[in-house]
Protein backbone atom coordinates (compact mmCIF):
# COMPACT_ATOMS: atom_id res chain seq x y z
CA UNK A 1 0.00 0.00 0.00
CA UNK A 2 1.34 3.43 -0.94
CA UNK A 3 1.99 6.06 1.75
CA UNK A 4 -0.79 8.22 0.32
CA UNK A 5 -3.33 5.42 0.43
CA UNK A 6 -2.25 4.54 3.95
CA UNK A 7 -2.68 8.14 5.01
CA UNK A 8 -6.18 8.32 3.51
CA UNK A 9 -7.14 5.08 5.26
CA UNK A 10 -5.91 6.33 8.63
CA UNK A 11 -7.62 9.70 8.21
CA UNK A 12 -11.04 8.10 7.80
CA UNK A 13 -13.80 8.80 5.30
CA UNK A 14 -16.00 11.08 7.41
CA UNK A 15 -15.61 14.33 9.33
CA UNK A 16 -13.52 14.89 11.33
CA UNK A 17 -10.36 13.48 9.80
CA UNK A 18 -7.58 12.30 12.11
CA UNK A 19 -5.24 15.20 11.25
CA UNK A 20 -8.06 17.72 11.69
CA UNK A 21 -8.77 16.28 15.12
CA UNK A 22 -5.16 16.19 16.30
CA UNK A 23 -3.98 19.49 14.88
CA UNK A 24 -7.09 21.61 15.27
CA UNK A 25 -10.08 20.28 17.18
CA UNK A 26 -8.15 18.93 20.19
CA UNK A 27 -6.01 22.05 20.72
CA UNK A 28 -9.06 24.31 20.28
CA UNK A 29 -11.07 22.17 22.70
CA UNK A 30 -8.31 22.35 25.30
CA UNK A 31 -8.10 26.15 24.99
CA UNK A 32 -11.87 26.48 25.30
CA UNK A 33 -11.87 24.23 28.35
CA UNK A 34 -9.04 26.14 30.03
CA UNK A 35 -10.20 29.69 29.27
CA UNK A 36 -13.87 29.80 28.28
CA UNK A 37 -15.65 27.26 30.50
CA UNK A 38 -16.89 29.63 33.21
CA UNK A 39 -17.94 32.46 30.92
CA UNK A 40 -19.80 30.02 28.67
CA UNK A 41 -21.98 28.99 31.58
CA UNK A 42 -22.42 32.59 32.71
CA UNK A 43 -23.80 33.39 29.26
CA UNK A 44 -26.10 30.34 29.44
CA UNK A 45 -27.43 31.60 32.77
CA UNK A 46 -27.98 35.17 31.59
CA UNK A 47 -29.68 34.04 28.38
CA UNK A 48 -32.11 31.70 30.14
CA UNK A 49 -33.00 34.35 32.73
CA UNK A 50 -33.71 36.79 29.90
CA UNK A 51 -35.79 34.22 27.97
CA UNK A 52 -37.94 33.68 31.06
CA UNK A 53 -38.34 37.38 31.83
CA UNK A 54 -39.35 38.07 28.23
CA UNK A 55 -41.92 35.27 28.32
CA UNK A 56 -40.18 33.41 25.51
CA UNK A 57 -40.01 30.27 27.65
CA UNK A 58 -42.26 29.59 30.66
CA UNK A 59 -40.76 30.05 34.14
CA UNK A 60 -41.28 26.38 34.90
CA UNK A 61 -39.05 25.36 31.99
CA UNK A 62 -36.52 28.15 32.60
CA UNK A 63 -36.14 27.03 36.22
CA UNK A 64 -35.23 23.50 35.12
CA UNK A 65 -32.90 24.87 32.46
CA UNK A 66 -31.08 27.06 34.98
CA UNK A 67 -30.74 24.21 37.46
CA UNK A 68 -29.26 21.99 34.75
CA UNK A 69 -26.86 24.73 33.65
CA UNK A 70 -25.71 25.30 37.23
CA UNK A 71 -25.17 21.60 37.84
CA UNK A 72 -23.15 20.98 34.69
CA UNK A 73 -21.30 24.27 35.25
CA UNK A 74 -19.94 22.87 38.51
CA UNK A 75 -18.23 20.00 36.66
CA UNK A 76 -14.51 19.51 37.09
CA UNK A 77 -13.24 20.93 33.82
CA UNK A 78 -9.83 19.33 34.26
CA UNK A 79 -11.45 15.95 33.59
CA UNK A 80 -12.83 17.04 30.23
CA UNK A 81 -11.16 15.74 27.09
CA UNK A 82 -11.99 16.03 23.42
CA UNK A 83 -14.46 13.47 22.13
CA UNK A 84 -14.91 13.07 18.37
CA UNK A 85 -18.73 12.99 18.56
CA UNK A 86 -18.68 16.65 19.64
CA UNK A 87 -17.31 19.40 17.44
CA UNK A 88 -16.14 21.45 20.41
CA UNK A 89 -16.69 22.22 24.09
CA UNK A 90 -19.97 24.08 23.45
CA UNK A 91 -21.68 21.07 21.87
CA UNK A 92 -20.27 18.74 24.51
CA UNK A 93 -21.69 20.89 27.30
CA UNK A 94 -25.02 21.23 25.50
CA UNK A 95 -25.17 17.43 25.42
CA UNK A 96 -24.27 17.23 29.13
CA UNK A 97 -27.05 19.69 29.96
CA UNK A 98 -29.37 17.59 27.82
CA UNK A 99 -28.48 14.54 29.89
CA UNK A 100 -29.57 16.46 32.99
CA UNK A 101 -32.78 18.12 31.79
CA UNK A 102 -33.65 16.39 28.52
CA UNK A 103 -32.67 17.25 24.98
CA UNK A 104 -35.87 19.21 24.32
CA UNK A 105 -35.30 21.70 27.13
CA UNK A 106 -31.57 21.85 26.47
CA UNK A 107 -32.33 22.73 22.85
CA UNK A 108 -34.56 25.63 23.93
CA UNK A 109 -31.61 27.27 25.70
CA UNK A 110 -30.30 28.25 22.26
CA UNK A 111 -33.44 30.17 21.26
CA UNK A 112 -32.66 33.62 19.86
CA UNK A 113 -28.90 33.31 19.78
CA UNK A 114 -26.05 31.87 17.73
CA UNK A 115 -22.59 30.51 18.36
CA UNK A 116 -21.43 33.74 16.74
CA UNK A 117 -22.78 36.31 19.18
CA UNK A 118 -22.16 33.92 22.06
CA UNK A 119 -18.55 33.29 21.01
CA UNK A 120 -17.75 37.00 20.73
CA UNK A 121 -19.33 37.60 24.15
CA UNK A 122 -17.23 34.81 25.69
CA UNK A 123 -14.02 36.26 24.29
CA UNK A 124 -14.94 39.73 25.52
CA UNK A 125 -15.68 38.47 29.03
CA UNK A 126 -12.32 36.71 29.23
CA UNK A 127 -10.40 39.68 27.83
CA UNK A 128 -12.22 41.94 30.28
CA UNK A 129 -10.85 39.88 33.15
CA UNK A 130 -7.34 39.86 31.69
CA UNK A 131 -7.39 43.63 31.23
CA UNK A 132 -8.51 44.18 34.80
CA UNK A 133 -5.81 41.86 36.12
CA UNK A 134 -3.12 43.72 34.18
CA UNK A 135 -4.52 47.07 35.31
CA UNK A 136 -4.30 45.86 38.90
CA UNK A 137 -0.67 44.87 38.38
CA UNK A 138 0.08 48.23 36.74
CA UNK A 139 -1.47 50.17 39.62
CA UNK A 140 0.57 48.15 42.11
CA UNK A 141 3.78 48.88 40.20
CA UNK A 142 2.75 52.56 40.08
CA UNK A 143 2.69 52.66 43.87
CA UNK A 144 6.23 51.28 44.07
CA UNK A 145 7.52 53.79 41.51
CA UNK A 146 5.97 56.72 43.36
CA UNK A 147 7.38 55.53 46.66
CA UNK A 148 10.89 55.26 45.22
CA UNK A 149 10.51 58.66 43.58
CA UNK A 150 9.55 60.14 46.94
CA UNK A 151 12.54 58.54 48.64
CA UNK A 152 14.94 59.87 46.02
CA UNK A 153 13.96 63.48 45.32
CA UNK A 154 17.48 64.50 46.39
CA UNK A 155 19.36 61.52 44.97
CA UNK A 156 21.50 63.17 42.30
CA UNK A 157 22.39 61.11 39.27
CA UNK A 158 23.50 61.31 35.66
CA UNK A 159 20.82 61.65 33.01
CA UNK A 160 21.62 60.13 29.62
CA UNK A 161 20.81 60.99 26.02
CA UNK A 162 22.15 58.92 23.12
CA UNK A 163 23.46 56.56 25.86
CA UNK A 164 25.98 59.29 26.82
CA UNK A 165 26.21 61.28 30.08
CA UNK A 166 24.09 64.38 29.43
CA UNK A 167 23.00 66.43 32.46
CA UNK A 168 22.48 65.94 36.18
CA UNK A 169 19.00 65.02 37.36
CA UNK A 170 17.61 63.12 40.33
CA UNK A 171 16.50 59.55 40.69
CA UNK A 172 13.14 60.88 41.88
CA UNK A 173 12.76 62.76 38.59
CA UNK A 174 13.74 59.61 36.67
CA UNK A 175 11.31 57.32 38.51
CA UNK A 176 8.58 59.88 38.05
CA UNK A 177 9.17 59.82 34.28
CA UNK A 178 8.73 56.04 34.28
CA UNK A 179 5.62 56.45 36.41
CA UNK A 180 4.09 58.97 34.00
CA UNK A 181 4.64 56.69 31.02
CA UNK A 182 3.00 53.85 32.94
CA UNK A 183 -0.02 56.05 33.67
CA UNK A 184 -0.48 56.57 29.94
CA UNK A 185 -0.22 52.81 29.50
CA UNK A 186 -2.93 52.45 32.13
CA UNK A 187 -5.06 54.97 30.26
CA UNK A 188 -4.67 52.95 27.05
CA UNK A 189 -5.59 49.74 28.87
CA UNK A 190 -8.71 51.42 30.28
CA UNK A 191 -9.63 52.57 26.78
CA UNK A 192 -9.28 48.98 25.57
CA UNK A 193 -11.40 47.83 28.52
CA UNK A 194 -14.17 50.25 27.53
CA UNK A 195 -14.12 48.91 23.97
CA UNK A 196 -14.01 45.28 25.11
CA UNK A 197 -16.72 45.55 27.78
CA UNK A 198 -19.59 45.74 25.32
CA UNK A 199 -22.14 43.02 24.64
CA UNK A 200 -22.58 41.26 21.31
CA UNK A 201 -25.41 39.07 22.63
CA UNK A 202 -28.60 39.34 20.62
CA UNK A 203 -26.85 39.74 17.30
CA UNK A 204 -27.30 35.98 16.79
CA UNK A 205 -25.59 34.82 13.60
CA UNK A 206 -25.51 38.28 12.02
CA UNK A 207 -28.97 39.90 11.78
CA UNK A 208 -30.46 39.46 15.31
CA UNK A 209 -33.53 37.25 15.71
CA UNK A 210 -37.28 37.19 15.31
CA UNK A 211 -37.75 36.35 18.99
CA UNK A 212 -38.57 39.30 21.32
CA UNK A 213 -35.33 39.06 23.28
CA UNK A 214 -33.89 41.84 25.47
CA UNK A 215 -30.32 42.59 24.53
CA UNK A 216 -30.05 45.10 27.35
CA UNK A 217 -31.00 42.52 29.98
CA UNK A 218 -28.25 40.07 29.08
CA UNK A 219 -25.86 43.03 28.97
CA UNK A 220 -26.86 44.01 32.49
CA UNK A 221 -26.70 40.49 33.91
CA UNK A 222 -23.17 39.97 32.60
CA UNK A 223 -21.84 43.38 33.67
CA UNK A 224 -21.23 44.76 30.19
CA UNK A 225 -21.29 48.57 30.09
CA UNK A 226 -22.87 48.90 26.66
CA UNK A 227 -24.40 47.04 23.76
CA UNK A 228 -22.70 46.91 20.38
CA UNK A 229 -25.76 48.20 18.61
CA UNK A 230 -25.26 47.16 15.00
CA UNK A 231 -25.60 43.38 14.84
CA UNK A 232 -23.29 43.12 11.83
CA UNK A 233 -20.65 45.06 13.80
CA UNK A 234 -21.08 42.59 16.68
CA UNK A 235 -19.92 39.74 14.50
CA UNK A 236 -17.67 41.48 11.97
CA UNK A 237 -15.81 43.98 14.12
CA UNK A 238 -12.44 42.91 15.49
CA UNK A 239 -11.05 46.25 16.59
CA UNK A 240 -11.62 45.35 20.25
CA UNK A 241 -8.90 42.75 19.75
CA UNK A 242 -6.64 45.20 17.97
CA UNK A 243 -7.07 47.88 20.62
CA UNK A 244 -6.38 45.36 23.37
CA UNK A 245 -3.32 44.01 21.58
CA UNK A 246 -1.82 47.40 20.78
CA UNK A 247 -2.41 48.73 24.30
CA UNK A 248 -0.61 45.70 25.70
CA UNK A 249 2.17 45.92 23.13
CA UNK A 250 2.75 49.61 23.86
CA UNK A 251 2.86 48.89 27.58
CA UNK A 252 5.43 46.13 27.13
CA UNK A 253 7.61 48.23 24.81
CA UNK A 254 7.57 51.11 27.28
CA UNK A 255 8.30 48.79 30.19
CA UNK A 256 11.05 46.98 28.32
CA UNK A 257 12.87 50.24 27.67
CA UNK A 258 13.30 51.20 31.32
CA UNK A 259 14.00 47.59 32.27
CA UNK A 260 16.93 47.77 29.86
CA UNK A 261 18.03 50.92 31.71
CA UNK A 262 17.90 49.05 35.00
CA UNK A 263 20.28 46.41 33.68
CA UNK A 264 22.77 49.18 33.03
CA UNK A 265 22.32 50.77 36.44
CA UNK A 266 22.93 47.50 38.32
CA UNK A 267 26.30 46.84 36.68
CA UNK A 268 29.37 47.18 38.87
CA UNK A 269 30.60 49.97 36.60
CA UNK A 270 27.45 52.05 37.11
CA UNK A 271 26.54 50.76 40.54
CA UNK A 272 23.53 53.06 41.03
CA UNK A 273 21.09 50.28 41.94
CA UNK A 274 21.52 47.31 44.22
CA UNK A 275 19.01 44.52 43.62
CA UNK A 276 17.90 42.77 46.82
CA UNK A 277 19.23 39.27 47.43
CA UNK A 278 15.93 37.42 46.77
CA UNK A 279 16.05 38.58 43.14
CA UNK A 280 19.65 37.79 42.15
CA UNK A 281 21.42 34.52 41.43
CA UNK A 282 25.03 33.55 41.88
CA UNK A 283 27.19 32.26 39.08
CA UNK A 284 27.95 28.53 39.11
CA UNK A 285 31.71 29.14 38.94
CA UNK A 286 32.19 32.86 39.68
CA UNK A 287 31.08 33.42 43.27
CA UNK A 288 31.68 37.18 43.18
CA UNK A 289 28.82 37.72 40.74
CA UNK A 290 25.31 38.88 41.61
CA UNK A 291 23.40 38.18 38.43
CA UNK A 292 20.25 40.36 38.14
CA UNK A 293 18.21 37.54 36.64
CA UNK A 294 14.89 38.96 37.80
CA UNK A 295 15.47 41.99 35.56
CA UNK A 296 16.91 39.92 32.72
CA UNK A 297 13.92 37.59 32.67
CA UNK A 298 11.53 40.53 32.89
CA UNK A 299 13.11 42.04 29.79
CA UNK A 300 12.72 38.85 27.75
CA UNK A 301 9.22 38.08 29.09
CA UNK A 302 8.12 41.60 28.10
CA UNK A 303 9.34 40.85 24.58
CA UNK A 304 7.42 37.58 24.63
CA UNK A 305 4.23 39.37 25.71
CA UNK A 306 4.70 41.86 22.87
CA UNK A 307 5.27 39.04 20.38
CA UNK A 308 2.16 37.11 21.42
CA UNK A 309 -0.01 40.24 21.10
CA UNK A 310 1.54 41.03 17.72
CA UNK A 311 0.69 37.51 16.56
CA UNK A 312 -2.98 38.22 17.30
CA UNK A 313 -2.80 41.46 15.31
CA UNK A 314 -1.20 39.66 12.37
CA UNK A 315 -3.88 36.97 12.43
CA UNK A 316 -6.63 39.60 12.19
CA UNK A 317 -4.93 41.32 9.28
CA UNK A 318 -6.78 40.54 6.03
CA UNK A 319 -9.41 38.48 7.88
CA UNK A 320 -12.69 39.14 6.03
CA UNK A 321 -15.20 41.49 7.64
CA UNK A 322 -17.63 38.89 8.89
CA UNK A 323 -17.79 36.00 11.32
CA UNK A 324 -14.35 35.67 12.90
CA UNK A 325 -15.33 33.34 15.74
CA UNK A 326 -13.47 30.36 14.30
CA UNK A 327 -10.40 32.51 13.65
CA UNK A 328 -10.61 33.74 17.22
CA UNK A 329 -10.29 30.20 18.49
CA UNK A 330 -6.74 30.34 17.17
CA UNK A 331 -5.81 33.93 17.99
CA UNK A 332 -7.30 34.36 21.48
CA UNK A 333 -4.76 32.07 23.22
CA UNK A 334 -1.99 34.36 21.95
CA UNK A 335 -3.61 37.22 23.85
CA UNK A 336 -4.10 35.12 26.98
CA UNK A 337 -0.42 34.22 26.96
CA UNK A 338 0.48 37.86 26.30
CA UNK A 339 -1.48 39.00 29.34
CA UNK A 340 -0.01 36.23 31.48
CA UNK A 341 3.52 37.29 30.56
CA UNK A 342 2.75 40.98 30.99
CA UNK A 343 1.52 40.29 34.52
CA UNK A 344 4.68 38.32 35.25
CA UNK A 345 6.77 41.32 34.17
CA UNK A 346 4.76 43.71 36.35
CA UNK A 347 5.00 41.42 39.38
CA UNK A 348 8.74 40.83 39.00
CA UNK A 349 9.57 44.50 38.54
CA UNK A 350 7.33 45.46 41.44
CA UNK A 351 9.37 43.12 43.64
CA UNK A 352 12.65 44.55 42.32
CA UNK A 353 11.64 48.20 42.68
CA UNK A 354 9.93 47.83 46.06
CA UNK A 355 13.12 46.33 47.53
CA UNK A 356 15.66 48.32 45.50
CA UNK A 357 18.58 49.92 47.30
CA UNK A 358 20.25 53.02 45.87
CA UNK A 359 23.90 54.02 46.23
CA UNK A 360 23.31 57.76 46.61
CA UNK A 361 26.95 58.66 47.21
CA UNK A 362 28.16 56.83 44.12
CA UNK A 363 25.37 58.31 41.98
CA UNK A 364 26.37 61.81 43.11
CA UNK A 365 30.04 61.09 42.46
CA UNK A 366 29.20 60.00 38.91
CA UNK A 367 27.07 63.12 38.41
CA UNK A 368 30.13 65.26 39.08
CA UNK A 369 32.00 63.64 36.19
CA UNK A 370 31.97 63.82 32.38
CA UNK A 371 31.45 67.62 32.37
CA UNK A 372 27.68 67.15 32.55
CA UNK A 373 27.11 70.48 34.34
CA UNK A 374 28.81 72.43 31.54
CA UNK A 375 25.43 73.62 30.22
CA UNK A 376 25.20 75.79 33.34
CA UNK A 377 28.38 77.62 32.28
CA UNK A 378 26.70 78.61 29.00
CA UNK A 379 23.51 79.53 30.88
CA UNK A 380 25.41 81.65 33.43
CA UNK A 381 27.26 83.58 30.73
CA UNK A 382 24.01 84.20 28.82
CA UNK A 383 21.81 84.86 31.85
CA UNK A 384 24.17 86.92 34.07
CA UNK A 385 26.58 88.52 31.58
CA UNK A 386 24.41 89.10 28.51
CA UNK A 387 26.50 86.91 26.22
CA UNK A 388 24.53 85.45 23.29
CA UNK A 389 23.69 81.83 23.99
CA UNK A 390 25.44 80.61 20.84
CA UNK A 391 28.70 82.33 21.85
CA UNK A 392 28.27 81.13 25.44
CA UNK A 393 27.72 77.62 24.10
CA UNK A 394 30.91 77.77 22.05
CA UNK A 395 32.83 78.84 25.16
CA UNK A 396 31.39 75.96 27.14
CA UNK A 397 32.19 73.62 24.27
CA UNK A 398 35.82 74.79 24.20
CA UNK A 399 36.25 74.22 27.94
CA UNK A 400 34.57 70.82 27.69
CA UNK A 401 36.95 69.73 24.94
CA UNK A 402 39.93 71.03 26.87
CA UNK A 403 38.76 69.10 29.93
CA UNK A 404 38.65 65.87 27.94
CA UNK A 405 41.95 66.67 26.21
CA UNK A 406 43.68 67.17 29.54
CA UNK A 407 42.08 64.04 31.04
CA UNK A 408 40.44 65.71 33.99
CA UNK A 409 37.03 66.68 35.37
CA UNK A 410 35.43 70.12 35.52
CA UNK A 411 35.86 70.33 39.27
CA UNK A 412 39.64 69.97 38.85
CA UNK A 413 39.91 73.34 37.08
CA UNK A 414 40.88 76.34 39.19
CA UNK A 415 39.05 79.60 38.63
CA UNK A 416 42.10 81.42 37.24
CA UNK A 417 42.54 78.91 34.38
CA UNK A 418 38.80 78.96 33.66
CA UNK A 419 38.75 82.74 33.43
CA UNK A 420 41.81 82.66 31.19
CA UNK A 421 39.97 80.27 28.84
CA UNK A 422 36.83 82.42 28.86
CA UNK A 423 38.94 85.52 28.25
CA UNK A 424 39.92 84.17 24.83
CA UNK A 425 36.32 84.77 23.75
CA UNK A 426 34.79 87.50 25.91
CA UNK A 427 35.79 89.95 28.58
CA UNK A 428 34.19 88.14 31.52
CA UNK A 429 35.63 86.91 34.79
CA UNK A 430 33.68 84.46 36.94
CA UNK A 431 33.86 84.49 40.73
CA UNK A 432 34.88 81.40 42.68
CA UNK A 433 31.32 81.13 43.99
CA UNK A 434 29.91 81.19 40.46
CA UNK A 435 32.30 78.46 39.31
CA UNK A 436 31.48 76.24 42.27
CA UNK A 437 27.82 76.53 41.41
CA UNK A 438 28.52 75.72 37.75
CA UNK A 439 30.29 72.47 38.66
CA UNK A 440 27.70 71.47 41.27
CA UNK A 441 25.11 68.81 40.27
CA UNK A 442 23.03 69.89 43.27
CA UNK A 443 22.91 73.52 42.10
CA UNK A 444 22.29 72.48 38.51
CA UNK A 445 19.22 70.52 39.60
CA UNK A 446 18.03 73.06 42.16
CA UNK A 447 17.68 75.97 39.75
CA UNK A 448 15.85 73.85 37.17
CA UNK A 449 12.59 74.39 38.96
CA UNK A 450 10.51 75.09 35.87
CA UNK A 451 7.33 73.01 35.74
CA UNK A 452 8.34 69.39 35.20
CA UNK A 453 12.00 69.98 36.05
CA UNK A 454 14.22 67.93 38.37
CA UNK A 455 14.35 70.43 41.25
CA UNK A 456 13.47 68.50 44.43
CA UNK A 457 10.68 70.96 45.25
CA UNK A 458 9.17 70.60 41.78
CA UNK A 459 9.47 66.80 41.90
CA UNK A 460 7.82 66.80 45.34
CA UNK A 461 4.96 68.88 43.92
CA UNK A 462 4.52 66.44 41.03
CA UNK A 463 4.61 63.47 43.36
CA UNK A 464 1.91 65.02 45.53
CA UNK A 465 -0.40 65.51 42.56
CA UNK A 466 0.26 62.03 41.26
CA UNK A 467 -0.39 60.39 44.62
CA UNK A 468 -3.82 62.03 44.69
CA UNK A 469 -4.55 60.99 41.11
CA UNK A 470 -3.31 57.44 41.73
CA UNK A 471 -5.51 57.04 44.79
CA UNK A 472 -8.49 58.23 42.73
CA UNK A 473 -7.67 55.88 39.85
CA UNK A 474 -7.19 52.90 42.13
CA UNK A 475 -10.47 53.72 43.88
CA UNK A 476 -12.31 53.71 40.54
CA UNK A 477 -10.56 50.45 39.62
CA UNK A 478 -11.68 48.83 42.89
CA UNK A 479 -15.25 49.96 42.23
CA UNK A 480 -15.25 48.35 38.77
CA UNK A 481 -13.83 45.08 40.11
CA UNK A 482 -16.30 45.04 42.98
CA UNK A 483 -19.25 45.81 40.69
CA UNK A 484 -18.38 42.93 38.37
CA UNK A 485 -17.88 40.62 41.34
CA UNK A 486 -21.34 41.53 42.66
CA UNK A 487 -22.88 41.07 39.20
CA UNK A 488 -21.48 37.57 38.94
CA UNK A 489 -22.59 36.64 42.46
CA UNK A 490 -26.10 37.85 41.62
CA UNK A 491 -26.04 35.82 38.41
CA UNK A 492 -24.93 32.65 40.20
CA UNK A 493 -27.54 33.14 42.94
CA UNK A 494 -30.43 34.00 40.63
CA UNK A 495 -33.45 31.73 40.97
CA UNK A 496 -36.54 31.53 38.75
CA UNK A 497 -40.02 31.01 40.15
Amino acid sequence: MSKLKGFIRDEGAAFPGKTYVEKLLKPVFNDQRDYLFDVMFDIHRAHVIMLAEQGIVPNSEAKVMLEGINKVGQSDRTLLAYQPEFEDLFFMMEARIGEEIGEELAGKIHIGRSRNDMGIAMYRLVLREHLLNLLGSAYRLSEALLEQAERNTDTYMTGYTHTQPAQPTTLGHYFLAIYDVLQRDIKRLWSAYETVNQSSLGAAALTTTGFPISRDRTRELLGFDKIIENSYDCIGGADYLLETSTALMTCMINTGRWIQDFLQHVTREFGTFYVADPYVQCSSIMPQKRNPVSIEHSRSIASSAYGEALAAVNMIHNTPFGDIVDTEDDLQPHLYRAFNNANRVMALMYAVIATLKVNKEHALEMARKSSITITELADTLARDYGISFRKAHSIASYISKETIKQGKELYEWNIEDINEAIGQFVDVKLTEDEWQKIISPEYFVKIRSIQGGPSPKEVERMIGERKTNLASGMGEYDQVVERLKEKREQLLEYSIG
